[in-house]
């Protein structure tokens, strides 16, 4: 159990500072920054990427690295100050009492090393214990994370687990020790929703059971919602608001905060008639903060003279000093007054169809031993008898956990795959078997695709103008230089960056900035169709509402259809007119937003939609956590593909679900699924998520 020989606050920071020193300037990272974690309590840290708040996470553990310094207050772990530590009792705190994890599991692990050995080594080290009373700790932790037969897990090295298995993994090496504080550093990025829902559950039951007190850094306040006590709401390198969970989300008194959720799309927003907010402006850089309030030139209450004076300090809310936010001003502010309609968009009419797709089938044939190549041949089924149509105008959302064949769909249509079966067929031409470098310039142009990293999609030695210009000479647009480069700027002028950045260089824009480059060159030969891949989940949050809205802006100018693939569903609901639910190649759900949203679901759809962190108090979630891993596309079960972790099997008569795949059939007009239910079951479907009357 967590060690429990201290009653004050476990975790104690008081006005820290931290900065970065290089050759030319001092950069302050983190400004009069205070926190405290009491024992068992689980504390949320969020703010936008650059805000401080890994920089604190570091802090906490001494690890600087040679330019970090911590310039001033203090930061206590059970009431000893660790500024003041030797490197020896730093070394003894690290791992045992204090641990971390980290976004990316496979950085925490030693690929060389069986997982078993690496989790047997910290009590080995920490705690002096033996080796056979290390294995048996290992297993009773791998059991505790909910790892199906932790004897073969711990025999594995990383490298032969899913990314899910191996964050469990990390989370279980970091209670080996039984620490009394446990920092998690976006622990959840990198796994996909189902995988996210059942890691959040995890967290919330091992806290309870050792008694563990959290320090949860994330940039998801749906996240923080599910798992946290109290929240920390972080903007350039301050803490702007704190207080319990329910009092921030309802009874918000920082206009950052209220920015914040503003740019999210929780239940009741909709894109024409309650569009997400924006905030305006860009983040500042650390060497180029503001006077006065950092926030105060992308605030809608700044007040000049006031807001831009002088160093503002954190005040209290309430009585009790519970609630506190950095805002001279929060007392003026009417906090419920209703949000400013933005301008009504109206939407485009829906057209005639663009995109057909009829029983396509993309299957691999693969080595079983893939890596010496040998061995007999076996068959990826990537895509099932795909079918379904497009329009103009229109967006489909195409929803799916990682290896479902949302992408491998997405590389046959763009040409990068050909298809094994079935037929694409794009204004009523077939492209199917035509491969990328046999298709005409047009067709080409007609289908485009905004990738979800914008750091790997630009050139890094091409200014931002040359590559567009150069998408323009690749299709064939403009008849002279001077035509393109007119062209070029209109493009930027569309995705609302300034005229400027066509000299700059990639590495001169920040990630959002990258991502509308990469809108701009997608719709640089006018596409009929555009393919976002995640376009958004690279992305902070503010930016995430602004690249969203943009995408909506052009394709109701350019009457573009738009196939969003997308694991966010609260995404999905606010942008998607129609939703096609992918699992193991197989579409097993599809029609429109508002049917797939609610009863009567597919048993995936409604496990997928209980997975979804929704950062609003008063919206009400059936908990269904699916057990088991995802089948392979090389070995998949036998029948229906989703009979392996269906918690409705049992409601199907005789052994169909094991024996038949199921056949599509018909809810609703427009709206199928993929099962074997009985009639009367999909009727006495309850909804997942209701919001509750305030």
């Amino acid at each position: 159990m967590a060690k429990r020989d201290y009653d004050g606050p476990i975790l104690e920071i008081d006005k820290l500072s931290i900065s970065f020193f290089t050759r030319l300037r001092e950069i302050p990272a983190v400004m009069d920054f205070s926190v405290m974690v009491q024992p068992g309590e689980a504390v949320g840290l969020v703010g936008e990427s650059g805000c401080g708040k890994s920089t604190v996470a570091l802090g906490v553990m001494q690890d600087l690295g040679v330019n970090g310094k911590i310039v001033g207050g203090t930061i206590k772990f059970k009431g000893r100050d660790m500024g003041e530590m030797s490197a020896d009792d730093l070394r003894k705190i690290r791992g045992s009492e204090i641990a971390m994890i980290y976004q990316e599991p496979m950085a925490s692990l030693n690929p060389a090393m069986r997982v078993g050995k690496q989790l047997m080594e910290v009590p080995m080290i920490h705690e002096g214990v033996s080796e056979k009373e290390a294995y048996q700790r290992a297993l009773e932790v791998v059991s505790d994370v909910k790892l199906p037969d932790p004897e073969r897990i711990l025999k594995s090295y990383p490298h032969q687990l899913s990314g899910g298995q191996q964050q469990r993994i990390v989370i279980a090496m970091a209670l080996m020790a039984n620490p009394s504080l446990l920092i998690l550093d976006e622990p959840t990025t990198a796994l996909d929703v189902t995988v996210e829902a059942a890691v959040v559950e995890l967290v919330k039951d091992l806290g309870r059971k050792y008694g563990t007190s959290m320090l949860f850094i994330s940039h998801n306040l749906g996240l923080v919602l599910e798992t946290c006590d109290r929240i920390c709401v972080m903007y350039s390198g301050e803490a702007v608001e704190r207080g319990d969970i329910d009092t921030v989300f309802n009874k918000m008194r920082h206009p950052y905060t209220q920015a914040l959720f503003r740019t999210i799309p929780l239940p009741g927003a909709n894109k024409t008639e309650r569009p997400l907010k924006a905030i305006p402006g860009n983040f500042p850089l650390p060497h180029e903060r503001p006077r006065g309030c950092n926030f105060g030139p992308r605030c809608d209450y700044f007040e000049e003279g006031v807001c831009d004076q002088g160093h503002i300090y954190m005040e209290d809310v309430d009585k009790e000093g519970t609630h506190e936010t950095r805002c001279l001003r929060w007392k003026d502010i009417d906090w419920d007054a209703p949000m400013q309609a933005e301008a009504h968009k109206g939407r485009a009419e829906i057209g005639p169809v663009v995109l057909k797709m009829e029983n396509l089938k993309k299957y691999y044939e693969v080595a079983a031993s893939a890596l010496f190549g040998g061995g007999e041949k076996r068959v990826v089924k990537a895509n099932e008898t795909l079918s379904f149509e497009a329009r103009e105008s229109e967006t489909l959302a195409i929803v799916g956990e990682p290896g479902c064949g949302k992408s491998t769909f997405a590389k046959v249509l763009m040409g990068l795959e050909t298809a094994t079966d079935g037929q694409i067929l794009l204004d009523n031409r077939n492209i199917e078997q035509t491969p990328i470098e046999q298709r005409d310039t047009k067709t080409i142009a007609d289908v485009q695709m905004v990738f979800q990293n914008p750091f790997d999609t630009l050139n890094p030695s091409m200014t931002v103008g040359r590559q567009l210009i150069r998408a323009l000479e690749i299709f064939k647009i403009g008849n002279s230089e001077q035509d393109r480069r007119e062209r070029m700027l209109r493009l930027l002028d569309l995705v609302k960056l300034p005229r400027e950045f066509a000299d700059r260089m990639p590495r001169q824009l920040s990630g959002g900035q990258k991502q509308r480059v990469g809108i701009a060159r997608a719709f640089a030969g006018d596409a009929r169709i555009v393919v976002a891949d995640e376009p958004v989940s690279a992305l902070d949050v503010s930016v995430q509402a602004a690249v969203t809205d943009l995408l909506m802006e052009i394709q109701n100018e350019h009457k573009t259809t738009l196939i969003v693939i997308a694991h966010d569903l609260s995404l999905v609901r606010y942008l998607a007119d129609r939703v096609m639910v992918m699992y193991l190649g197989h579409v097993v759900e599809i029609g429109d937003t508002e049917q797939v949203f609610a009863p009567p679901y597919h048993p995936y759809t409604e496990a997928l939609l209980s997975a979804v962190p929704i950062a609003d108090t008063h919206v009400e979630k059936k908990s269904i956590v699916l057990e088991g891993e995802i089948p392979s596309a090389m070995n998949p079960p036998p029948g229906c593909p989703f009979q392996t972790r269906c918690r409705w099997k049992s409601k199907v008569p005789g052994n169909k679900c094991e024996t038949e795949v199921p056949p599509m059939i018909q809810l609703a007009s427009g709206h199928q699924v993929k099962c074997h239910l009985p009639e009367e079951e999909f009727r006495q479907m309850e909804p997942v998520i209701t919001i509750a009357a305030e």
